[in-house]
């Protein structure tokens, strides 16, 4: 329990039909003083099963870490489902640098962000505390991979306003509706609803979609 004071400590739920990246990942978060481990599950049906009895005791987790290739459910097809029930729970597919399809797919199921399996404990950290916030989090190295297979309308960026330019670039920079509001001194619901029509005019499903969008235009470098 945190002390009179200070933020909560993230939730972060891991799933993984391979004990040892569970237990390596777990080992990352014990050092961390602000991200806890709340459970684990070996595949996504176990995952969204533990899911149910948390949800039934509102305790939830913040952040889940899944595997995309597991046995019986996997880790696009969890997504869909724990983004569709619990729409509070954020979800971080974990990822090898060649699965840019599936990592496609589970960005369309509603991911917030990817995690390389072979990311250090700094990045693993990143990755969470990003996907909490509702900002994108993208590995640069990945992001240039999935841009030159980016599965969208090709539509150029004179279809958006000046204005709605500047969401994008701070969407694809990974700010949330919060900081935009801040960043461009208008309110969070003007900020939501810009971004709703930015990604309305592109043709895209998610706010990671338009980050991969804007470097795929060289609006932004593929290093935010």
């Amino acid at each position: 329990m945190s002390e009179a004071g200070e933020s909560p400590r993230i939730r972060v739920f891991l799933v993984d039909d391979h004990k040892i990246v569970r237990r390596g990942l777990r080992a990352f978060f014990e050092v961390l003083e602000d991200i806890e481990v709340q459970g684990e599950a070996a595949d996504g049906q176990d995952a969204l099963d533990q899911l149910a009895v948390a949800a039934a005791r509102d305790e939830l987790p913040d952040v889940i870490l899944t595997d995309l290739v597991m046995p019986r459910l996997d880790g696009v097809a969890a997504t869909r489902v724990i983004r569709q029930r619990y729409p509070s729970v954020q979800v971080v597919a974990l990822t090898s640098f060649g699965e840019a399809e599936r990592v496609h797919q589970a960005l369309e199921a509603g991911a917030a962000g990817y995690l390389l399996k072979d990311a250090d404990a700094d990045e693993v950290g990143k990755a969470v505390r990003a996907a909490h916030r509702g900002e994108v989090h993208l590995d640069s190295a990945v992001a240039r991979k999935l841009t030159q297979s980016l599965v969208a309308p090709h539509r150029t960026v004179t279809a958006l306003t000046p204005r709605e330019r500047e969401i994008l670039v701070l969407v694809a920079q990974g700010k949330s509706n919060r900081d935009i509001a801040g960043a461009l001194v208008i309110s969070e619901r003007t900020a939501r609803t810009h971004v709703s029509s930015v990604l309305a005019k592109l043709g895209l499903a998610s706010r990671t979609q338009a980050a991969l969008w804007a470097i795929r235009e060289g609006l932004v470098s593929s290093g935010v």
